[in-house]
């Protein structure tokens, strides 16, 4: 279902098109279904059970039942995957897919020779791991598909280095625009070039026009629900809108006064990327719970304990440690994934 030919149908006006509207098949009266994935690195695998145990509520792959999926970072990844084009524009991939991607792709993903260990210097030098492996991964998952032929609308952060400003990523641009239309494989190195941990990547687009030198969109919106909601009220100002948000985990590791009173830019490095990330999640977490129905926000996040929050452990136990935390996720917000369901099922929604 494209909800988006309706934004930006007329270049610099935000006014409806009746035509558009009627291209997209739906009734304005219908609920705006929007599925939003933080990011986290391999925590990602806790929203890929998540979104597994939906499809098995649901017995529907998740393109079909969300208007638009939108990610930054490991979340990015998750939503472009699941909007993968298969067989008459299905969804390539089941959330199972997803879940067996970081199972058996996070040690491609997060790994690093013996000679870049040398020459990273701790890290202090270089970033902590090559390209290579979450190249290679991507183009597996992703292969030569574009963001025009993505299975349901997604929205994908990213942000600029040298012109400082936030860049979204969006299908409906790149219907618009088939200079914008990008690989996805290139939106997913983009969004998930996390600061230390991977190199950024430059972009450029299709007309060879522009370029972009990009990281994790992590440092604006770690939670890209707040992003994803105004996309749709922009495009659809007098409708309902249903969130549903994913977190990767809350961290408990605390940061004690006594320690940071004295630390420098080298002590601050990695724990100032965590504070940004969980504080952006959380910061958009609040203003939703604000801003919409308590009907129409739904937020799974659970709590990580210190042994679990690290974003690049792929130790065979660490992975087995964050599947017991999605399954207890699940299990203990098992009454608000049924009452998401019945809001995604249901034919008419009002407030």
């Amino acid at each position: 279902m494209n909800i988006w030919l309706v934004f930006n149908c007329l270049p610099g006006s935000f006014k409806l098109c009746r035509r558009c509207i009627a291209q997209t098949g739906i009734d304005m009266k219908e609920l705006v279904k929007i599925l939003s994935i933080d990011g986290g690195g391999i925590r990602g695998i806790v929203p890929a059970m998540v979104i597994e145990e939906l499809e098995r509520k649901l017995s529907r792959p998740i393109a079909e039942c969300f208007d638009l999926l939108a990610g930054t970072s490991t979340g990015g990844i998750l939503a472009l995957v699941l909007a993968v084009p298969g067989a008459q524009g299905k969804a390539r991939y089941t959330a199972h897919d997803l879940v067996e991607l970081y199972e058996n792709e996070g040690r491609n993903i997060f790994s690093r020779s013996w000679l870049h260990r040398l020459k990273a210097l701790g890290n202090l030098h270089l970033e902590k791991y090559p390209c290579t492996g979450i190249e290679a991964v991507l183009e597996h998952y992703l292969g030569h598909c574009r963001l025009s032929q993505a299975a349901t609308d997604v929205l994908i952060t990213s942000y600029e280095i040298e012109r400082r400003f936030p860049l979204f990523f969006k299908s409906t641009t790149a219907r618009r625009r088939a200079d914008y239309d990008f690989p996805m494989r290139e939106v997913a190195r983009a969004t998930s070039a996390a600061p230390t941990y991977f190199a950024p990547t430059r972009v450029a687009n299709c007309a060879s026009t522009e370029n972009y030198a990009l990281i994790d969109g992590g440092v604006f919106a770690n939670n890209p629900a707040a992003c994803a909601l105004v996309e749709a009220r922009t495009a659809f100002p007098a409708r309902s809108y249903l969130v549903a948000s994913l977190g990767t985990g809350s961290l408990t590791r605390t940061i004690p006064y006594r320690h940071a009173r004295h630390w420098g830019l080298t002590q601050w490095a990695k724990p100032m990327l965590d504070v940004v990330f969980e504080g952006v999640s959380s910061t958009v977490d609040y203003q939703l719970k604000q801003l919409l129905p308590a009907n129409r926000y739904f937020r799974f996040q659970p709590a990580l304990d210190e042994r679990v929050q690290s974003m690049d452990n792929v130790n065979p136990d660490n992975i087995t440690a964050l599947k017991c935390v999605g399954a207890r996720l699940i299990r203990e917000q098992e009454r608000s994934l049924d009452q998401l369901c019945e809001q995604l099922t249901s034919p008419r929604q009002t407030d």
